[in-house]
């Protein structure tokens, strides 16, 4: 290679680099400093740092290239997603295999059971709401991947345990099956279901309700308004890393039409304020993000199908035990349980382990004890 040649190149990569540089300073225009971030413990040099690799073009281009090449030649995603057929996605939680599922199905049990006779002391009635998977109600969606044996009759047994147990459990799979020929009752790019989704289920919980267990006091009504649609891209796509350079191949977004629910001006209890004067809890609400995110309105839902305010103690992001568990901790439940509390519970969470080590294990297993002994004394009694 002649010296002007390597010249050349030495030019042509010092300039590719320098461009590379300058287009990467524009990551710092999002970059937000917190006040633990400071030069002297070093975590604001460190989050810089952090915050520029992620953002860095050729980390990104690398990025976004191959997961094009895995979503276009072998229709794959990162793991967390199950592509399935007319650009539906799924959660792969819901189609993997569990080590030592069976244990921790047993275990779960156990704990639901004991929750069941720890509220039952407080006079709390529990109403288990199971929401049945997205792969389950949608299968003329899913793709080549088909769930694993585990999750073939997971709905029904977990359904059947239940009742054994003697806990009022409704069955939520035969109405949103039935609600699929009005629209969509789960996202098609997310793992939650849609606000008509989780309308169908509120009101089905509330018939239930209000003919096992009805609530005291007087009714309040609630009203519900829809915002126009709009569009929404589901968690679920976040494990297709195709923006910004291959966003087109991404499957189209939900559309999504915010609901807000609230009490009518002429809503009864003298306006609400009468309602349950003695300040007891009419209704209780535990569970996932499916309860916890608003865009579903489930609470609103549910109030407007109970008539009556619902306290809500759902959690994002730490399944449906953890949050029940921190509930029954709480000085809420202590000093002012209500009537009825509904725990709401995807299917597939029943076989995954749960890291408890926040909780006194002497508590965790006395939970599970009581179940235990409750089974003999049923037994026995029989």
């Amino acid at each position: 290679m002649t010296r002007p040649l390597r010249i050349v190149y030495i030019a042509v990569f010092l300039v590719l680099l320098l461009a590379l540089g300058l287009w990467s300073l524009g990551s710092f225009g999002s970059f937000t400093r917190t006040e633990q971030m400071t030069v002297l413990n070093g975590k604001l040099a460190k989050a810089v740092e952090t915050h520029y690799d992620e953002e860095f073009p050729i980390k990104r281009l690398g990025t976004n290239l191959w997961a094009a090449l895995d979503y276009k030649l072998f229709n794959e995603g990162r793991p967390g997603v199950v592509l399935g057929k007319d650009q539906w996605l799924f959660t792969d939680e819901e189609f993997n295999p569990i080590a030592n599922s069976a244990q921790y199905q047993e275990e779960n049990l156990a704990l639901i059971k004991g929750v069941r006779d720890t509220l039952k002391k407080q006079g709390v009635q529990l109403v288990l709401a199971i929401v049945p998977a997205k792969a389950r109600l949608y299968p003329e969606h899913i793709g080549d991947e088909t769930p694993a044996t585990l999750h073939k009759d997971l709905y029904q047994q977990f359904h059947a345990q239940a009742q054994q147990a003697g806990i009022l459990a409704p069955d939520l799979l035969a109405p949103l099956q039935g609600a699929k020929a009005k629209g969509q009752v789960f996202l098609r790019t997310d793992t939650h279901w849609t606000p008509m989704g989780a309308e169908v289920v509120a009101q089905n919980l509330g018939q239930v309700i209000a003919t096992r267990t009805p609530l005291s006091g007087e009714p309040q009504t609630f009203v519900t308004e829809a915002a126009q649609a709009e569009a929404y891209k589901g968690d679920l796509t976040s494990f297709l890393p195709l923006d910004p350079l291959f966003t087109n191949l991404l499957p189209k977004p939900d559309d999504l039409a915010q609901r807000t629910t609230k009490v009518s001006e002429d809503g009864g209890a003298e306006g609400g304020d009468a309602l349950f004067a003695d300040s007891q809890v009419a209704v209780g609400l535990v569970g996932t993000s499916y309860s916890a995110n608003p865009h579903w309105n489930f609470v609103g839902a549910l109030q407007q199908a109970l008539h009556s305010d619902v306290i809500n103690y759902a959690e994002n992001g730490h399944g449906p035990v953890l949050p029940m568990l921190k509930y029954l901790q709480t000085e809420a439940f202590k000093n002012s349980p209500p009537q009825v509390l509904i725990w709401e519970f995807p299917e597939r969470y029943l076989p995954m382990k749960n890291d408890l080590s926040e909780f006194d294990p002497n508590w965790i297993a006395q939970l599970k004890q009581s179940s235990t002994n409750q089974n003999l004394a049923v037994g026995q009694t029989n």
